[in-house]
């Protein structure tokens, strides 16, 4: 019998602080849609497990990973790895749900992860949610500050965790700096549909967007199609900062990604205590869960007073003193 899981949004976990070496070997599986380098979603996970691999050594971290898993497919990948032994298992996307209750009751021993949720789970089931309405309102204010035409373009996978809410604290952050600004707002209805993607970021564009953003891999379509505009200078704020390393960084003003080191760090700490799961962990600016990056490239267009804002902004979510009413946006 599948077991349920229970919103219980009061059981967040604070990150630690200087945690502890392992006390033995951790064996840590990743299953992500996309690939390893997508410059978004999976490649963000994967560079977090990556950096706490190195710095605690691969003999006491191992890790391995399966990409380009529908959830479909999964299951196999999930089975394979619980059979040999890997400690922890983490299916990265809400979309293995459903996949990763029933190998939990399959596996008992074994610790398995998967998110964005702000649900708790099962004893040997972790989940984890970005805050990501913080990120989104930075990047809305920049955008909100920058559009000449007073449009905006907004393009999500689905309207659903943590892309709701960096889709709406985007416009929050739009409306904070721009009243009259109209937000496009669209979504493919896919977190790796780049075709579609670029589509939509074309008609935003043609409908008078001159600043667009987006989350989650798919998102990288619309920004190619940015890149690709040639009448006017069209500009983009990212929901990943390998964005502002790639050739379209030049139409890319800044960029947030999630910091997931702390999640498994946070993981493996508590495995060692004994603790296999049964909590939820959640990433925002307070706990180092995300990181915020200018691009100082892109010359005047990022004033000195927009960096500012842009800081004090940043700071007062970090104190508590900027509440996101994020849910208050309708689409």
């Amino acid at each position: 019998m599948r077991k349920l899981l229970f919103a219980v949004p009061a059981l967040f976990l604070a990150f630690h602080a200087g945690a502890a070496a392992p006390k033995s070997k951790v064996r840590i599986a990743l299953i992500v849609e996309s690939t390893v380098d997508d410059k978004g979603w999976c490649q963000a996970m994967h560079d977090a497990i990556t950096s706490v691999q190195k710095k605690y050594g691969p003999a006491l971290v191992e890790y391995g990973y399966s990409e380009k898993m529908k959830p479909v497919d999964a299951g196999s990948a999930a089975r394979q790895y619980a059979s040999r032994g890997f400690d922890v298992i983490i299916a990265h996307g809400a979309q293995y749900k459903n996949l990763i209750l029933e190998m939990a009751e399959e596996f008992p021993k074994t610790t398995f992860v998967f998110g964005t949720s702000a649900e708790v789970g099962p004893k040997n089931v972790f989940t984890y949610m970005p805050q990501s309405e913080e990120t989104g309102y930075l990047n809305g204010l920049i955008a909100g500050a920058l559009t000449r035409s007073g449009v905006v373009g907004l393009v999500g996978p689905v309207d659903g965790g943590d892309a709701a809410r960096y889709d709406r604290g985007f416009v929050l952050g739009v409306k904070s700096a721009n009243p009259k600004a109209d937000v496009k707002v669209a979504h493919t209805g896919s977190f790796g549909d780049f075709v579609k993607a670029g589509e939509l970021a074309q008609t935003q564009i043609k409908a008078g967007a001159d600043v667009l953003t987006g989350s989650s891999q798919q998102a990288l379509g619309a920004l190619r199609a940015v890149a690709a505009f040639k009448e006017k200078k069209i500009w983009w704020v990212g929901q990943d900062v390998a964005q502002l390393k790639m050739p379209e960084a030049a139409w890319v003003v800044a960029a947030a990604s999630y910091n997931y080191a702390p999640v498994i760090e946070t993981i493996i700490d508590k495995r060692s205590a004994g603790v296999l799961g049964g909590e939820n962990i959640p990433l925002h600016f307070a706990n180092g869960g995300f990181v915020f990056e200018f691009n100082g490239a892109v010359g005047p267009v990022l004033t000195k007073e927009l960096r500012a804002r842009v800081d004090a902004a940043k700071a007062g979510l970090v104190s508590g003193k900027l509440p996101l009413d994020w849910k208050s946006v309708k689409f």
